[in-house]
């Protein structure tokens, strides 16, 4: 299974252009992917940097035929004044799989107050695949840019997600029949968690992402434990020295729990792209 994880910035790349298509041509340039985890993904926020369009999540189902495309809304707003009939604005991650989606879950994720901070309500896309392997959690997140604060809150909610995940796969609970909506609770404890989490690699914030977690397998770095030893490239600010003007960073990962590091084949950091202002990171397994 290859699994390809990108913050692509509604399209945009490193020079300002937005163009979703080319964004999608390069990712299938660099693999032949079952699942893309995108963050940064909008609807009706057109005044954005490049203008977006109208709706991007709808842009990804044309230009993936056969892919399921899964939408993660966590900032979801008003029209701009003076709009009244336009889209409300809604930003956050996508999930397109060609694999079978059973469960689909949206996590919103904490967001306690920091008057300090400009920022936004943040979302975990959460989706079980039906993998050649066997059954497996698949979670795309953004986590906040400004506030630490609000960081480590949602790093301790994906934690405990994953331990809520490992409970209900060791204590499932039955349907309550076959056509409601109270099904089977099952889900798998394996998980692989991907996106944009705004933390540097060896922050405060990744390191207690990789914390034991009370009865679940805890989380691994993918690219660490295919590179031991070795620090991962930037995956930010690599060609865009605007935006990133102190300088680039790592601050993307593919995690993956511990069960699964057996199957781990191959994890890189792609540092040619400019197709955005983030680099992407393409993960294999059996």
């Amino acid at each position: 299974m290859k699994l390809l994880s990108w913050n692509v910035q509604w399209g945009r790349d490193a020079a300002g252009v937005v163009d979703l298509a080319r964004t999608v041509r390069e990712a299938r340039r660099l693999a032949d992917f079952d699942v893309l985890c995108l963050q940064e993904i909008t609807r009706g926020f057109g005044a954005l940097p490049g203008n977006p369009g109208s709706d991007q999540f709808a842009v990804l189902a044309a230009l993936l035929p056969g892919f399921t495309i899964i939408e993660g809304i966590g900032a979801d707003l008003p029209a701009p004044h003076g709009a009244p009939h336009a889209p409300r604005r809604q930003f956050g991650n996508a999930i397109a799989t060609r694999l079978p989606v059973a469960q689909v879950l949206r996590h919103l994720l904490p967001w306690p107050a920091d008057p300090a901070a400009p920022s936004m309500q943040r979302v975990a896309l959460e989706a079980v695949l039906d993998t050649p392997g066997g059954a497996l959690r698949v979670l795309v997140t953004h986590l906040e840019f400004y506030s630490l604060r609000q960081r480590l809150a949602q790093v301790d909610e994906l934690r405990r997600l994953q331990q809520e995940a490992a409970h209900h796969a060791a204590h499932p609970a039955p349907a309550e029949n076959d056509t409601g909506p109270f099904a089977p609770t099952a889900r798998p404890a394996s998980a692989i968690l991907c996106g944009d989490f705004n933390s540097a690699w060896s922050s405060e914030a990744y390191a207690r992402m990789l914390e034991p977690i009370a009865d679940s397998p805890a989380f691994v770095d993918a690219w660490i434990a295919l590179h031991p030893g070795a620090a991962p490239p930037p995956t930010a600010g690599v060609y865009d020295t605007v935006q990133w003007s102190s300088g680039p960073l790592a601050c993307d990962f593919v995690f993956v729990t511990e069960n699964l590091l057996g199957r781990l084949r191959h994890c890189e950091i792609d540092g040619a792209t400019q197709a955005s202002d983030h680099q992407p990171i393409v993960l294999e397994f059996d």
